[in-house]
């Protein structure tokens, strides 16, 4: 005959595995940090259209002591020194040359700025001081065409990797436009090796290896020098699980390599930053959700200077953070 302290026990017994396994897990895939963490500096910016305000900052990117903001509604190029004193501005809303369609994650390489703009499905390129050198691209799903190109990397020949948003796909195009591979299904997205979910933006490693926001896969993709696929991370098995622990994401807008080589990650709907080492090792994380000094409200975009800050688009701010390793 069972009896009610034999169905205690039982049920005692159960919940211990359960215990036993959600322990497990946390220990498996929610890590620990293994660095200090980041102190604020400082933000500035506001909503508006006047110089050194924004509305919604969408890309950065820093040459020597100046940094590039992407103003996307305002279809702008904002400079500013390193410090957030304004310095100059180009661009409008537009689709013509000098004008722009939602500009997003910006890239420098070699004195040049590359502009990727997300509604005219094309690549700007100008010098520093803002004059037009080029137009790389055109609407579409062919080779060296985009449908929302979010962000690219420049390699040392010239040749472009773009994340194509839309066309779920990353491609890499010569200097000249033409493709040398692509990564992902055009217009299929997927979870498994390879494949894509909306990716956002790339950061090629001075190794060659190339980092691939996967957007809305939540995860971080990499692949070899020869293109062939190496690892992955964010949530179990990377797999598409968002949640808001260390490691995981919640949708992957921005991705920059530091001068160590570490990966940084802008969480977006986590409001903070992750850094990890290449082998998708957590590190640290910094910011948390507000409109308060050291506080997000999604971070949208993500670049890191030579002395190690990093500055971060504060996207429903309006603003920009700066912020430094703590000692």
């Amino acid at each position: 005959m069972v009896t009610r302290k034999t169905i205690l026990k039982a049920l005692a017994a159960v919940a211990g595995v359960l215990v036993l396994l959600v322990l497990a897990g946390w220990i498996a895939f929610v890590p620990s940090a293994r660095e200090p963490g980041y102190e604020f500096v400082k933000a500035w910016g506001g909503k508006g259209t006047a110089p050194g305000e924004f509305s919604d900052p969408t890309g950065l990117a820093v040459a020597g002591n100046e940094l590039f903001v992407a103003d996307a509604r305002n279809g702008r190029i904002q400079v500013f020194d390193l410090d957030g004193t304004f310095k100059r501005m180009f661009g409008q809303p537009g689709d013509g040359p000098r004008e722009f369609g939602r500009p997003m994650n910006l890239t420098i390489h070699n004195g040049a700025l590359y502009v990727p703009e997300y509604f005219n499905d094309r690549i700007q390129v100008f010098g520093l001081d803002g004059t037009s050198k080029r137009l790389i691209g055109e609407p579409g799903d062919g080779r060296g065409e985009f449908n929302a190109p979010g962000g690219l990397a420049v390699g040392p020949d010239g040749g472009l990797y773009v994340a194509d948003f839309y066309n779920q796909r990353v491609q890499h195009l010569r200097a000249d436009g033409s493709l040398v591979r692509q990564w992902g299904t055009t217009g299929e997205f997927g979870n498994g090796p390879g494949e894509f979910n909306y990716p956002t933006d790339v950061a090629l490693a001075s190794d060659g290896r190339l980092f691939v926001a996967d957007g809305y896969g939540d995860r971080v993709q990499v692949f070899g020098p020869d293109g062939a696929f190496s690892h992955k991370w964010g949530g179990p098995f990377a797999m598409n699980i968002f949640g808001p622990f260390q490691g995981w994401f919640a949708t992957v807008t921005s991705i920059a390599i530091g001068p160590e080589g570490n990966v940084f990650v802008a969480d977006f709907y986590n409001d903070r930053v992750q850094k990890f080492a290449p082998d998708g090792t957590f590190l640290t994380a910094f910011g948390e959700t507000g409109a308060g000094p050291g506080e997000l409200r999604h971070a949208m975009a993500i670049t890191v200077a030579e002395d190690g800050s990093v500055f971060v688009a504060d996207f429903l701010n309006n603003r920009i953070q700066k912020w430094r390793p703590r000692e």
